[in-house]
């Protein structure tokens, strides 16, 4: 499958020329007032604290800026029949867009985009086996932002063991790992850093919305003395901070790195302070934010495949770190210089890596 790579500047560039060609925002927000974008929740719920939920607030923000009405709907279950379902029934409610955020809508997506060519489709994280022009495709390189946090977990904390919890083993959790990987890799090398990775410290649990494993899984790795678990698995990963919480409540020096948004609030604990050291974050909610935009001014790059990444600002880490050292910081921001420059390229491969 051929991708199109264009950039989060790009779009928004092309959104301002579409406003300066003749349309204010207060008209933009007027066109939109009878504009419906819907969305269909991937696995787990809409307040999973990362994918669904980082996506949804992105919707919610455009329904504030342009008067877009928002609705989303939770599918029974996780089948390609259960997603159809729920499309069709947005589509039938009159949604002019629907936002689909994860692979697994591949399928389904693929069907609709043919029975309801006047609905505007955007699929995250996955792609149709055929884009057509009333869809857009959205990938992230979540190898760079696994790299970043990687960097400062392993230049904050400079010794010791780390782990990594994955949902399901699918390619957008394994980039992130593998950007985990090369991260601490690269802090040991070059960072005078002294952090170790081991294999059976690096485990997938197969689901994005049991959260009770995810928290059994985050004991058994503390239990082993594992210092920062990067978890990359929708509510699994509140498993893992539930538990971390708990353990630097009762005075054990563990952290949790989150995922997709900034989870620092997830991990606030009853002193304020959080288990959080940082989140590897891809902007979910501004790609979703930026596609309603774009439809309201006749810019929906229908057909196309695009790809975030550093070099368009669509990866990162949280611009404010409370638990990060000042030296930490700055190395996350070096890294995240140097992946965007292209002086350093992060691998979306797990050549030489654990899993």
């Amino acid at each position: 499958m051929k991708k199109t790579v264009l950039t989060v500047a790009v779009a928004m560039l092309a959104a301002a020329s579409l406003f300066a060609s003749g349309q204010k925002d207060g008209a933009a927000a007027a066109s939109g007032s009878s504009y419906k974008v819907g969305m269909v929740t991937d696995s787990g719920t809409i307040d999973d604290k990362s994918f669904n939920q980082g996506t949804w607030e992105g919707i919610l923000r455009a329904g504030k800026d342009f008067g877009v009405q928002t609705k989303y709907l939770k599918p029974a279950g996780s089948t390609e029949a259960d997603y159809i379902k729920e499309i069709g029934n947005l589509a039938d409610a009159g949604n002019n867009m629907i936002i689909c955020p994860g692979f697994k809508f591949e399928t389904a997506v693929n069907q609709a985009q043919t029975k309801y060519p006047n609905v505007k489709f955007v699929i995250i994280d996955g792609a149709p086996a055929t884009v057509a022009d009333n869809t857009v495709a959205i990938y992230f390189c979540e190898q760079e932002s696994g790299f970043v946090a990687g960097v400062a977990a392993a230049v904050q904390v400079k010794e010791g063991e780390f782990g990594f919890i994955g949902g399901m083993e699918i390619p957008a959790v394994q980039k992130f790992n593998w950007g985990w990987q090369q991260g601490i890799k690269y802090a040991n090398e070059n960072l005078g850093t002294n952090i170790t990775l081991k294999d059976e410290n690096v485990v997938y649990q197969g689901s994005f919305d049991n959260v009770a494993a995810g928290q059994q899984l985050a004991a058994s790795m503390y239990d082993k003395g594992v210092k920062v678990i990067f978890a990359a698995a929708g509510g699994v990963g509140v498993g893992v901070i539930n538990e971390a919480k708990t353990r630097r409540t009762n005075g054990n020096d563990v952290w949790v790195v989150g995922v997709d948004t900034d989870q620092y609030k997830d991990g606030v604990m009853p002193n304020g302070s959080s288990a959080v050291l940082t989140s590897a974050m891809k902007y979910v909610d501004q790609a979703a934010y930026e596609m309603v935009q774009a439809a309201l001014n006749n810019g929906f790059p229908g057909g196309q495949t695009l790809t975030l990444s550093a070099k368009n600002d669509g990866i990162g880490i949280p611009v404010e770190n409370p638990n990060l050292s000042a030296e930490a910081q700055d190395a996350a921001k070096k890294a995240l210089a140097d992946v965007k420059s292209g002086a350093i390229v992060v691998a979306d491969t797990g050549a030489g890596l654990i899993k």
